[in-house]
């Protein structure tokens, strides 16, 4: 059975769903790693997405292959490298004009991110969306995805049932921590998590290429 409920909020996944910090992050490893001669490992970098973080899951990795001296030497290229990349990154396309609709709309904006508090607020200042939202449940505070505390604390923080609030996010930890804390999640794909784990991006309840319009309600089964 199908029933339709009102939509009151919209939670977003922050890193390559608002911003493409993620495709900055990939093409900074790549380089650090070829330039030491390390094979970057793809087969993990696509389960770490979305979770813990690849920086720290990349430098529990390469500690265990060179060392943590050399492991840490090379995260600080890395970082260097990244910030350069990140620092000047947009939103995503549409972004801007999905949040001033959604605002115009009245519904409640949140982030949900397994990030630090200080790494979202910095960039949404930097891009002039921090006060759209009202909420913003980071990793430092929360268990990381894909344990659905972020969005639980979102939720709470809104003081809206997920039953009420929509999530977009762009991999498949995200999706498994949207659902599990039980809104109805988008998947919004960015170019680096469209062609990983397809089926499990697939199992959120819907994958657009991009948002779409925001909507006052939502089909629930």
């Amino acid at each position: 059975m199908i029933g339709v409920l009102p939509v009151r909020a919209l939670v977003f996944d922050f890193d390559g769903l608002l911003v493409d910090t993620e495709s900055a992050a990939l093409h900074a490893w790549q380089e650090t790693l070829s330039e030491r001669g390390v094979a970057f490992p793809h087969a993990l970098w696509t389960g770490w997405i979305g979770g813990v973080g690849t920086d720290f899951a990349m430098r529990e990795h390469l500690a265990e292959l060179i060392g943590h001296a050399d492991a840490e030497a090379m995260r600080e290229q890395w970082w260097t490298r990244h910030l350069a990349l990140v620092d000047s990154a947009p939103l995503q396309p549409g972004v801007a004009g999905y949040l001033a609709e959604a605002v115009r709309l009245g519904l409640a904006l949140a982030v949900a991110s397994s990030a630090t508090g200080d790494w979202v607020a910095a960039h949404l200042r930097r891009l002039g969306t921090h006060e759209a939202f009202t909420v913003v449940a980071t990793g430092d505070r929360y268990a990381a995805k894909p344990a659905p505390d972020t969005y639980l604390g979102a939720l709470d923080g809104l003081g809206i049932p997920a039953a009420q609030a929509v999530a977009f996010e762009d991999s498949p930890t995200g999706v498994a921590a949207a659902k599990a804390a039980g809104l109805h999640c988008v998947a919004v794909p960015n170019p680096v998590t469209a062609g990983l784990a397809a089926a499990r991006v697939a199992a959120a309840h819907a994958v657009r290429d991009r948002a779409g319009a925001p909507r006052r309600t939502v089909a629930r089964r």
